[in-house]
């Protein structure tokens, strides 16, 4: 943790020793992150001489970390399935050649020759890798998740690794696939992994964990509940789409997409991607224009989308409906006044779509192209027409889907959508 000066809450500014244990600011009830010494960074490692892009998973962003790669007390506490380090797929769609834009998918959900890959096919693992590696670095030996699936197979794939324990609170509902990974987990692991099963929403799991697991001595990992380590994991996107690649590589040229459409549940990959963005212009390896930051909500939870619609400081929740794309029903999260703030600065947008449009991109681009989307993803590419009537796509523009996770952890309830399988 060389380079951590210390934590900062991310709307007040009240600071915190670097290894303090909280979970939101005591002030003012918001979110933690971590501030980097990028002064002492720059002037030890050069602009980007903490790069190692021989390294094929997140941890190739060294001393831009929490815990460097390359620091041997660090690496001891590490914690690494091959996580992160995936491609932007170059990706053909008719909207794209209409618009004249150069279309990209960061495929988050499947292994690529050449590349890392997350061991729960999820995007997920970036956030988890980073917060079970730091329990482990500070002594922490619990954690708590309250999940809509994804984060918490994830929190039980690495506690399992580094033989910590971890609390997974999920709705009964939860896709079929990662709730009887997590169920197996539980069972084969009885001393690491608890599946506690909540009826209702991330929400009501959310409040399972404080009032019950947090009393227990469990530390909550929840969306933006610890000190930024999730959004350290997450940032990682956000640098692997800016590091040098293709004809950037042989100057060492970082460069910014023009425009990134993003699936938003609670949002910490928008934080930790601005973050990222923040960092490397401090450096002195990008200048000040940002991406135009695309929140992209399902019509059953859309606080972003009406917060932006209304001018809102922060978000008013309503009672989530149901979706397909279950990391995108979330009604409320703490983080959410940061998310708003960046779209806005960045002159993005926030973007509803039906299940109907999702289940309908799943299939049209299975038969088209033999894409598998995600849910989420499919959710991404399917708000195109909407930016592209709105002006919000421009010609040579640069933009990047993130396509979340693998779809084959939402069988059975999007095996309809997709013309003869996986």
């Amino acid at each position: 943790m060389r380079y951590v000066s210390h934590l900062a809450c991310s709307v007040c500014g009240s600071t915190f020793e670097a290894t303090a244990v909280l979970n939101l600011c005591p002030h003012d009830g918001r979110p933690i992150w971590m501030v980097l010494d990028l002064d002492r960074l720059k002037r030890e490692q050069g602009p980007d001489g903490w790069w190692n892009p021989d390294l094929k998973n997140l941890w190739r962003f060294g001393g831009l970390l929490p815990l460097d790669w390359s620091d041997p007390d660090d690496r001891r506490s590490i914690v690494t399935l091959g996580e992160g380090c995936t491609p932007s797929l170059a990706y053909t769609h008719p909207l794209a050649d209409r618009l004249g834009c150069r279309l990209e998918v960061k495929d988050e959900g499947r292994p690529h020759a050449g590349f890392g890959a997350n061991p729960t096919l999820s995007f997920k693992d970036r956030g988890m890798a980073v917060t079970v590696s730091m329990a482990k670095a500070l002594g922490i030996g619990r954690l708590a998740v309250p999940t809509q699936g994804n984060a918490g197979d994830s929190l039980a794939e690495y506690a399992v690794a580094a033989r910590i324990e971890a609390a997974i609170v999920m709705s009964p509902d939860t896709d079929l696939p990662v709730l009887g990974k997590v169920a197996a987990y539980a069972r084969l692991h009885p001393d690491l992994i608890t599946l506690d099963l909540v009826e209702g929403t991330i929400i009501d799991c959310g409040k399972r964990v404080r009032e019950h697991y947090v009393p227990l001595g469990y530390m909550s990992a929840a969306t933006f509940q610890e000190p930024g380590w999730r959004t350290e994991g997450k940032k990682t996107l956000g640098l692997e789409m800016a590091e040098p690649a293709g004809d950037r590589l042989a100057d060492r040229r970082w460069e910014l997409p023009d425009v990134i459409v993003y699936p938003t549940g609670g949002g910490t990959g928008v934080v930790g991607m601005a973050k990222a963005f923040d960092e490397l212009e401090a450096l002195g390896l990008v200048g000040s224009r940002r991406p135009r930051m695309i929140c992209v909500q399902s019509e059953a939870a859309t606080p972003i989308v009406r917060a932006l619609a209304e001018g809102a400081a922060d978000v008013t929740p309503l009672p989530p409906g149901r979706t397909v794309a279950t990391g995108l029903n979330v009604a409320q999260n703490v983080g959410h006044v940061n998310v708003l703030r960046i779209v806005r600065e960045s002159g993005g947008c926030g973007v509803a779509v039906s299940d109907e449009a999702i289940h309908g991109t799943i299939a049209d681009e299975w038969r088209r192209v033999r894409f598998a989307w995600s849910p989420e993803g499919a959710a991404a590419l399917a708000a195109l027409p909407e930016l592209a009537d709105r002006g919000l796509i421009k010609p040579n523009d640069r933009v990047v889907l993130v396509n979340t996770a693998s779809p084959e952890k939402y069988l059975p309830s999007i095996r309809d959508a997709l013309d003869g399988g996986l």
